[in-house]
């Protein structure tokens, strides 16, 4: 019997966090999506793009906790992307790109508020990331779904995303699909 729990973050341009959960054992969906804006109505990715609707780019993970805790994803998260960065990571600059946890209950805020405290000893500068609980997720349009498995050559993929996939190889081999 499985324990099917989501989880909704935001880490910079969600193509970047989708690919990287797409790998972990235990998630069975990944979508992206925007959060955390104060404009009612489904948003664009043209209008998310603008700054000005409040809203980040992030994923929404469907996970087997009996597989992958909620935990463990918060520690893949947490160092597959640079928590460090307010509203930016790399090139990319904007409120659209700030790392956030948007939790779904009391529980997932306080494990949030745990692998915050146990991951900020290994960064030398602050974490930023924002801890707010979700209101309202947006499915982004299709174009923007599977993005690196659509298109893997792709300039902003090679350049931005294959790193980030070899970090996760690198750091959590044990919590891969095989």
């Amino acid at each position: 019997m499985s324990n099917i729990q989501v989880a909704t973050l935001g880490g910079g341009c969600f193509w970047c966090t989708e690919a990287v959960f797409q790998e972990v054992e235990g998630v069975e969906k990944v979508v992206s999506g925007y959060s955390g804006g104060t404009v009612p109505g489904h948003p664009t990715y043209r209008e998310i793009c603008s700054g000005l609707t409040g809203h980040a780019e992030v994923i929404q993970i469907t996970f087997d906790a009996d597989v992958i805790s909620y935990q463990d994803i918060l520690i893949i998260f947490m160092t597959t992307h640079d928590p460090t960065t307010l509203n930016q990571q790399g090139a990319d600059r904007g409120t659209q790109y700030r790392s956030v946890i948007y939790f779904h209950d009391d529980k997932q805020e306080q494990i949030a508020k745990n692998v915050i405290d146990e991951i900020s000893t290994y960064y030398e500068n602050p974490i930023v990331t924002e801890n707010s609980p979700l209101n309202v997720f947006y499915e982004a349009e299709a174009e923007h779904q599977n993005y690196y498995r659509t298109h893997p050559t792709q300039g902003y993929c090679s350049f931005v995303i294959t790193p980030k996939l070899t970090k996760l190889r690198k750091l959590h081999s044990d919590k891969l699909k095989a």
